[in-house]
């Protein structure tokens, strides 16, 4: 069986880890292909994850161990939809499972969101993880930031944005985003949650990391630290969510010391406006909250204005529609059943999915929960392909050399697994030198030279 998966992140290569170790692919054997329209694998890992967190980039060492067996292949640098479509697909595949992610910014509708200085963090991220699809440089003038959102992507961009380009000199970013930081005003950075301690998306350990920088004091106002009912089953009910308001706590009972740069973390702060003179942002309006009972929040009517001259948005991640499949622009995902892919609601039956395909990962289910969450979704998936593969349609040229002929008759520059080992000992050449582990490369001609040098 021929299985091609789009998108080589974390979601498509645990895909392929669970067809590899299905029994399908001792009986009959399964070949897989992994489209990806970057020209390096690992998705999120990659251009997703704050450079000074490599706990997190050592998922990549378990991904590794997938994209080395020999029945898995890499296809890099191709863009589904231009230089392949899902009719091309279907003709060299028994089978097509989409895990694309999310790679925009969710809409967060108040005034003022438009301004010169307004942001979304998918953005910002994308620049400092070294995106090739970004521009090369980043307006870092402010000296006061608000961040909104309270979730892990909230806390890595308060974390780069507090600490100066020195500290993450070490990791891998390149030498534009060090330039870059290295210039950044920021003295304060505010984040801001509308509901309170306990209901924070923080994981523990991300939430400790800001304070171990020498150069970030978070300061916790003690009159943020509220409980209700919900709030308190909330933390009964999760350790995880108990050890995030412990340390909170201990944050807003401490003395605040003297180190340069202050974060600040505020709940029961919902942001209504971003102010704004001249085209660029002045400052951000919130309205104070209150628990209502239940761990949700109600208004107060009593609105504070806070001086800032940037505001980030990092209030969720939304997948882009994908060419040929149905999408809920609402929910940002591929409409699905357990992964099968939706083509009418009203049908019954097999009439209800489209034909051998399928979806895992956030554009399947939404871009929540960590990344090891999305190895539940692919076992669910693939599961349910080996379900239907009794009905999979003869794909008309289903040999492992027809891709590759297509897409040299197309001229698409494809990088290979191979080549993405000689990225990466490219990549760790360039930061020996320094003593780091490695400098990324950004451009992407640079990324395809230095993989794949006759196709550059």
């Amino acid at each position: 069986m021929r299985v091609a998966i789009v998108g080589a992140g974390p979601a498509g290569i645990y895909a392929a880890d669970a067809l590899m170790k299905s029994d399908a692919a001792s009986d009959g054997g399964i070949s897989i292909d992994l489209f990806e329209r970057m020209p390096a694998p690992f998705g999120l890992i990659r251009y997703g994850v704050a450079p000074d967190h490599p706990r997190i980039k050592g998922i990549i060492t378990a991904l590794h161990k997938v994209l080395d067996k020999p029945s898995v292949r890499l296809l890099g640098n191709i863009d589904y939809g231009s230089d392949i479509t899902l009719e091309d697909l279907h003709n060299f595949y028994d089978a097509v499972i989409f895990s694309t992610g999310a790679n925009a910014d969710r809409a967060l509708n108040i005034p003022g969101i438009e301004l010169d200085g307004s942001y979304g963090a998918a953005d910002f991220v994308s620049w400092y993880d070294g995106h090739p699809d970004v521009p090369r440089t980043w307006p870092l003038e402010a000296e006061k930031v608000a961040v909104l959102g309270v979730g892990n992507v909230a806390l890595d961009i308060a974390r780069v944005l507090a600490k100066t380009g020195d500290e993450l000199l070490p990791t891998e970013i390149p030498a534009n985003v060090y330039e870059g930081l290295k210039g950044n005003k920021a003295v304060e950075v505010h984040v801001f949650g509308r509901r309170g301690p306990a209901q924070a998306k923080f994981t523990p350990l991300e939430l400790r990391e800001l304070d171990h920088s020498p150069t970030i004091e978070v300061i916790v106002d003690p009159e943020d630290i509220d409980y209700d009912e919900g709030s308190e089953q909330a933390r009964r009910n999760s350790k995880q969510v108990d050890m995030v308001a412990n340390t909170l706590q201990d944050w807003a009972i401490r003395d605040v010391g003297n180190r340069p740069h202050k974060l600040f973390l505020h709940f029961f702060e919902s942001p209504t406006e971003v102010l704004g003179e001249d085209g660029k942002v002045v400052g951000l309006r919130t309205e104070r909250t209150q628990l209502d009972g239940t761990g949700n929040v109600k208004g107060t009517g009593k609105f504070n204005d806070w001086d800032v001259q940037a505001v980030y948005r990092a209030v969720g991640y939304l997948s882009q529609n994908i060419a040929k499949l149905p999408f809920d622009e609402q929910a940002g995902t591929v409409p699905n059943e357990a992964g099968r892919v939706i083509a009418d609601d009203s049908a019954e039956g097999n009439d209800r999915f489209m034909p051998a395909t399928y979806v895992t990962g956030w554009i399947k289910r939404g871009p929540v929960g960590l990344i090891g969450h999305t190895k539940g979704d692919a076992n669910e998936t693939v599961a349910n392909l080996l379900e239907d593969r009794s009905g999979f349609a003869e794909p008309a040229n289903p040999s492992e050399d027809a891709i590759i002929d297509f897409l040299e008759g197309k001229q698409v520059p494809y990088t290979t697994w191979q080549g993405w080992y000689r990225l990466d000992a490219h990549e760790r050449s360039l930061g020996e030198p320094e003593g780091r582990e490695r400098i990324k490369v950004v451009e992407r001609e640079d990324m395809l030279k230095a993989s794949e040098p006759d196709k550059a």
